[in-house]
């Protein structure tokens, strides 16, 4: 018998990639496109749905090849996606009705605070563990119904449905056989009940969404279907499918309870593993489904910080300050501290904790002696101190001191951000060997479906620690400043947006 591998599919913000592992998790290929971000108003991010499709159907080609591979050697397909971006498209042809509305965007601010007005917010928190904000699905589906010609009319009919990117990935591999998601997209929807673990018709009808339009809600770790395109010269099964921070989450192997992930990618996302019964926050974080597998629902308490390893392209792309993100180390280590500026990078509102959709990026301390490094270690510093509301808000709710933070995603590489990060936060911080872990989720979850790896006690004797961040006690002094700075910007930010 041929040697098997599993294929993940990770469709992202910025980019779609291809990883093939072996059975020891090994990467044995890799492929990855940049696709093109759409900007049509400020505070609008679009994608279009076709060519997020052809750049990830063109990546798994390549790792397919690459790999010399076809079909026959690869035991199953892993999905992780981009959550809360949401497609619609008319059943028959498949075509989009509009572009993909991404997560970050925030056309339905007005709108989210008019239900928060007519106090809906409340029970919204209670069904699905969301906060009422922009950034989930459902306020996207409506204005998509509410403002393309004929797209009510049409979903009324049962003529158009919708899904997050796994749907439209799964549909697309699958010419349209197969319209489902899973759990831990579906959580992120505004639309799903986490305690009845299914679509909620009383959210349903205040969104104004007919039910016909939604995919059926499976489990994270199953067969779903094969596929049915040309990228494989044999059908495959798809068999995992998580949002990409639960992914990261189970890749990181954080199975137990009380132990917490941060991934840094386009934003940050941190979450923590509560266990089999969700617990309402108290701190303005999301109460989230981490997975189901085998029947059993694990949640987790999450913490979503919209600018993180985008701060770091926006210095490269607008501010042409350097060539490449990795220089952003170099530049920063130019300077031995921030010179007194203090960047919150809110180009897309203000996350976990604050929920504030209307602020937007502020630099404060700037003078005539401000250089490239002090903004770009001050950039490098709210990254971290970004992340540090979030975890202080997970310690308050979950009851549970953290010691250890496992990170992943690209930035990670930055040793500099890193050592950073465990000033701040006062505690560990471990670098996995491999960082592909949200990949490397959705090829567990795979593989578990089809019997690839024997069960999850084998996947936990992967993990590995490449490199352990302490924090510096020499640094004390100057991380207190840096927090007080902090904490007085983001004051002074909300004073800004409300008046």
């Amino acid at each position: 018998m041929e040697q098997q591998y599993i294929l993940a599919m990770d469709q992202g913000t910025t980019s779609s990639r291809a990883i093939i592992f072996d059975r020891d998790r090994n990467i044995i290929s890799i492929a990855q496109k940049e696709f093109t971000q759409i900007f049509p108003k400020p505070g609008w991010v679009e994608h279009d749905p076709h060519e997020i499709w052809s750049t990830q159907a063109g990546v798994t080609a390549e790792a397919t090849t690459k790999a010399g591979l076809n079909g026959k050697n690869i035991a199953a397909i892993g999905i992780t996606n981009q959550r809360e971006t949401i497609v619609v498209w008319e059943k028959e042809s498949g075509k989009p009705v509009y572009n993909a509305i991404v997560w970050q965007d925030k056309r339905t601010a007005d709108y989210c605070d008019e239900l928060r007005q007519s106090g809906k917010h409340k029970m919204i928190q209670e069904k699905t563990g969301l906060i009422l904000d922009p950034y989930f699905s459902a306020t996207k589906i409506k204005w998509i119904l509410d403002n393309v010609e004929g797209a009510r009319e049409k979903a009324t009919n049962g003529e158009l449905i919708c899904g997050t990117i796994d749907t439209w990935l799964v549909w697309n591999l699958t010419r349209g056989d197969v319209h489902i998601t899973d759990v831990t997209n579906a959580s992120r929807s505004l639309l799903f009940n986490i305690h009845t673990m299914d679509w909620d018709a009383e959210l349903l009808d205040l969104f104004k969404i007919p039910a016909t339009m939604l995919p059926q809600v499976k489990e994270s770790s199953e067969i779903y279907g094969e596929s049915r395109t040309t990228i494989f010269a044999h059908k495959v099964k798809i068999a995992g499918i998580a949002g990409d921070q639960q992914a990261a989450l189970f890749g990181q192997q954080c199975i137990e309870k009380g132990m917490v992930k941060n991934t840094y990618g386009t934003g940050c996302f941190m979450l923590m593993n509560i266990g089999d019964k969700p617990i309402m926050s108290k701190n303005n974080l999301l109460t989230t489904v981490a997975w189901k597998i085998n029947g059993k629902t694990e949640y987790a308490l999450e913490g979503s910080i919209f600018i993180g390893g985008a701060l770091v392209q926006w210095l490269r792309d607008n501010l042409n300050v350097i060539n490449r993100s990795a220089d952003v180390e170099q530049l920063a280590l130019s300077e031995k501290d921030n010179g007194g500026v203090t960047f919150i990078p809110t180009f897309a509102g203000l996350g976990a904790p604050y929920w504030n959709a209307r602020a937007q990026g502020t630099l404060f301390g700037l003078t005539r002696a401000t250089t490239n490094g002090h903004i770009a270690r001050a950039s490098l510093e709210a990254i971290s101190l970004q992340t540090r509301d979030v975890l202080k808000a997970m310690e308050a709710d979950s009851g549970i001191p953290i010691k250890e933070l496992r990170v992943d995603g690209g930035a990670t590489a930055n040793n500099l951000l890193m050592q950073i990060q465990a000033n701040v936060l006062n505690s560990q911080v471990v670098r996995p060997k491999i960082t592909e872990t949200t990949a490397l989720g959705a090829a567990y979850l795979a593989g578990l479906a089809v019997g690839f790896w024997k069960n999850e006690e084998e996947i936990s004797k992967f993990w590995a620690q490449d490199r352990v961040f302490e924090p510096e006690k020499e640094q004390e002094e100057q991380t207190r400043q840096i927090i007080k700075q902090w904490t007085k910007g983001i004051k002074a930010l909300q004073f800004w947006t409300e008046n």
